[in-house]
């Protein structure tokens, strides 16, 4: 069976979001209004539970996780380059990352992370990301690793990405003027052997949808640094044709043999061609009671530890083996 990513990959952050938005709402407890930003203690509190992104998300409304998008931070010699985080289908900027944009900044990473693709910048609606067309999301994370390199001063970042998250930067690097300026990327659940998904096909239908009613696309600002991808190509063969990779890149993926999106997992293990550096992990592999599942590979010990060490590879720390749970982490 090829790879699948169905719209059941929705389920998990939009469903949940959604669901906990209506029972505030119904009960008369509508969230707080958004601050642009919160106080962040010296070192920031860390749960394991991929849940803790949507809580954080309903008390917080359109604002960013602790210690994130903080565009004052400064790189420092150790860490010299920020860290975009890149969340999947229907996740935001808050969503995603509960877990690893506090262990990441605990360790001294300028972190950063967008909320892409949003079909609404109406709340909650703005916290869905990932749900319009693809080179609208790809144009989105451009800008904002354009800001990014321009606000702390790094020709460079490191990107983490997750399930979509981790193919629609490989489109920026690609042709939208992103090569050269990524040194580490790391993709958490990836789908790199497959062809076009629900993803693809949602994001033609409101592309379609948007034109026939004479809507313009999104204005984009002049691009010299961008290339044309190949002729005849759509957003996923471009991506993928001839190969995701670029040299000069450390690439990294990490799967579970327990994604129920992406099947068969093994669809996220692609290994580069010459000149390239691709390093391809399962978690089982060295740890049965490992049970992550597509949402729970970012909220974890284990996947934590993977995801610092592949970003700092010269400081390794051990990798423990931990239960980890499905959806909850561990």
């Amino acid at each position: 069976m090829g790879a699948r990513r169905s719209i059941g990959s929705l389920i998990g952050p939009v469903g949940v979001l959604c669901a906990a938005v209506c029972l505030l709402l119904g009960a008369g407890l509508a969230p707080a209004s958004a601050s642009p930003g919160r106080s962040t203690p010296s070192r920031l509190p860390v749960t394991y539970d991929f849940l803790d992104g949507i809580r954080a998300e309903l008390a917080n409304p359109g604002g960013s996780l602790p210690g994130t998008n903080d565009f004052s931070c400064r790189p420092t010699a150790r860490h010299p380059r920020p860290v975009i985080l890149v969340h999947g289908s229907g996740g935001g900027r808050q969503t995603n990352w509960a877990t690893l944009a506090p262990i990441l900044k605990n360790d001294g990473y300028c972190v950063f992370a967008p909320t892409y693709g949003a079909l609404s910048s109406v709340w909650p609606a703005s916290a869905l990301g990932g749900l319009g067309p693809k080179l609208d999301s790809a144009w989105d994370v451009k800008e904002f690793a354009d800001r990014v390199m321009a606000a702390t001063g790094s020709s460079q970042v490191d990107v983490v990405g997750h399930s979509l998250g981790t193919e629609i930067p490989t489109y920026w690097m690609k042709y939208l003027g992103g090569r050269g300026h990524v040194a580490h990327y790391v993709s958490l659940a990836p789908y790199w052997r497959q062809g076009p998904d629900d993803d693809d096909a949602r994001g033609e239908a409101i592309e379609t949808f948007r034109r026939g009613l004479g809507i313009p696309d999104p204005a984009r600002p002049a691009c010299p640094e961008c290339t044309a991808p190949p002729k005849n190509t759509d957003f996923n063969r471009a991506v993928r044709v001839p190969t995701p990779y670029l040299p000069g890149v450390e690439y990294t993926n990490i799967v579970t043999r327990d994604d129920e999106i992406v099947v068969p997992y093994a669809a996220g293990l692609l290994d580069g061609p010459t000149g390239t550096h691709v390093r391809n992990i399962v978690v089982q592999n060295d740890c049965p009671q490992d049970h992550s599942d597509h949402m729970s590979i970012t909220s974890n010990r284990r996947s934590a530890a993977i995801v610092l060490n592949a970003l700092d590879p010269m400081h390794p720390r051990p990798v423990p083996c931990v239960p980890v749970q499905p959806v909850i982490g561990g």
